[in-house]
């Protein structure tokens, strides 16, 4: 007989007759149950929240042991920071007037451009767009 995968047919039928064991299986379960409520919480918890959301749910588990868990699955948690407001408006400098008003109809092309930015986060941080917008045609220009 060959060896497929250079597996001897004793050691192939001894491997698949082997049941898991109930220590296994409640450990599976748990770690189902760790990323489950991790992803339910946004990626958020680390393992102190995660040992006190299996507690309420009923699984008595240590801290360490679901801090190993998450670690055997590759979850950690992301901190997210308090929001900041970065805008100043009671400075000095000077304002452009709106000579605009808000009128948005334009009769000839190349006169009256818009534009904005706005961030992408990225893995690396975070990405600028920037769009040049004619509102003769509605056609973006760079």
């Amino acid at each position: 007989m060959c060896k497929v995968l250079q597996v001897g047919q004793r050691s192939y039928y001894q491997w698949k007759s082997q049941s898991v064991s109930q220590r296994k299986q409640r450990v599976l379960l748990v770690k189902e149950k760790i990323t489950s409520i991790y992803f339910d919480s946004k990626q958020r918890y680390g393992s102190p929240r995660m040992t006190a959301e299996l507690a309420s749910l009923g699984n008595k588990i240590s801290r360490v042991t679901v801090a190993k868990y998450m670690n055997q699955l590759g979850l950690r948690s992301k901190l997210s920071k308090k929001f900041k407001i970065t805008t100043n408006s009671k400075h000095k400098y000077l304002i452009v007037p709106n000579v605009f008003n808000r009128e948005f109809s334009v009769i000839e092309p190349s006169k009256v451009w818009v534009s904005d930015i706005t961030y992408i986060r990225v893995k690396e941080g975070f990405i600028y767009l920037t769009t040049v917008l004619d509102l003769y045609d509605r056609k973006i220009i760079g």
